[in-house]
């Protein structure tokens, strides 16, 4: 018999950052969104959601850059 894996203990900041990027897709459970809602802190979620956003928009823009040929 096979021993059970021990599941991973995520930091708040982690959790953050799943919880950001599971938004940005729009497919999460409820269960599983409400599971980690709780365990984050409001501010790590803000910051991590502030600087995914920002990234994207940067992503977005060297792209268009990319493709132009500027």
């Amino acid at each position: 018999m096979e021993p059970k894996p021990t599941p991973v203990k995520l930091s708040s900041w982690s959790r953050s950052v799943k919880l950001v990027a599971w938004s940005f897709l729009g497919i999460r459970s409820r269960a599983g969104y409400q599971e980690d809602l709780a365990k984050v802190n409001p501010m790590h979620v803000v910051a991590v959601g502030l600087a995914a956003a920002l990234m994207l928009v940067l992503g977005l823009i060297a792209l268009v850059n990319w493709v132009v040929g500027k």
